[in-house]
């Protein structure tokens, strides 16, 4: 029988090498932003940079680097309002159905999320084309709010339906209409999961790739995907810079979640234990 602290000793061994692993591409990435161009390229390679931020300067003034985040700041935070605007309605309307069709619809919903980018690719590119929609920050916003609602109604309505009616009830005999008691008890009391389900939504707008290079082609609307994706060089590729972009657009999701871990976590759990 192993003893009880060498038990201890290999799982903390495995949950580092784990952590280690999975960190691993990142802090390559990290410690790339801040090597000179020589060190990116030198065999055998470079471990410890000289720290240079000529990569960031390059990246930020050279390839535009900060019109690519504001359109990816406009696109993403305009996608995460209307998916919660719309997702908060739809998750409240299905927590007040019977249980069965309620189920039928939430599975309906996930199973439109299911199907692959590449085969809605095509029809969403001819009805933007046709509504003249495409190269336009609205055009990208649409797909993405109709990707990202199926989730975002699942959580909510998850959400809504073990908020005890009672609360409702109660805020509708002291005078509160329908849509009152809504914005006013059931939406305070379901932050979690609005929370939960606007950073998720955000995340995928911020990090959607594939419809972003597919509507936007005019590189002053580029998505910061897209654009860190079409850095040139003049001769090679500029790794450096890619690295150094690729840092400063990760490091916004970073502190968001950093921020609000509690509130995520308190909505996963949630969803997941009493839905």
């Amino acid at each position: 029988m192993i003893p009880k602290f060498l038990r201890k000793g290999l799982f903390l061994t495995a949950v580092i090498l784990a952590v280690g692993f999975s960190l691993s591409p990142f802090l390559f990435f990290v410690l790339s932003a801040f090597k000179t161009e020589n060190q990116i390229t030198t065999i055998p390679p470079v471990w410890l940079p000289d720290f240079s931020i000529a990569a960031f300067e390059s990246a930020v003034f050279k390839h535009h680097l900060l019109y690519y985040l504001l359109n990816s700041l406009m696109v993403a935070g305009t996608t995460t309002l209307v998916t919660l605007s719309v997702g908060a309605l739809a998750g409240y309307a299905l927590a007040r159905l019977p249980r069965r069709p309620a189920r039928l619809i939430l599975m309906g919903v996930l199973a439109c999320a299911m199907f692959p980018q590449i085969t809605i690719a095509g029809p969403i590119w001819r009805f933007l084309r046709a509504v003249g929609w495409l190269n336009q920050y609205h055009g990208l916003i649409l797909p993405y709010v109709a990707l990202t609602l199926p989730l975002t109604i699942w959580i909510l309505a998850l959400f809504f339906r073990e908020i005890p009616e009672e609360l409702e009830k109660a805020a509708l005999v002291d005078g509160c209409s329908r849509s009152g008691a809504l914005f006013r008890v059931m939406l305070p009391l379901s932050a979690p999961g609005l929370f939960t389900a606007g950073i998720l939504a955000f995340i995928y707008a911020w990090n959607e790739f594939f419809l972003a290079l597919l509507i936007m082609t005019d590189p002053a609307r580029q998505t910061m995907p897209v654009g860190i994706a079409l850095f040139q060089g003049e001769h090679s590729i500029p790794w450096g810079e890619i690295a150094a972009a690729s840092l400063i657009t990760t490091l916004p999701l970073i502190i968001l979640v950093l921020f609000f871990q509690r509130r995520i976590i308190a909505g996963l759990s949630a969803g997941a234990i009493k839905g």
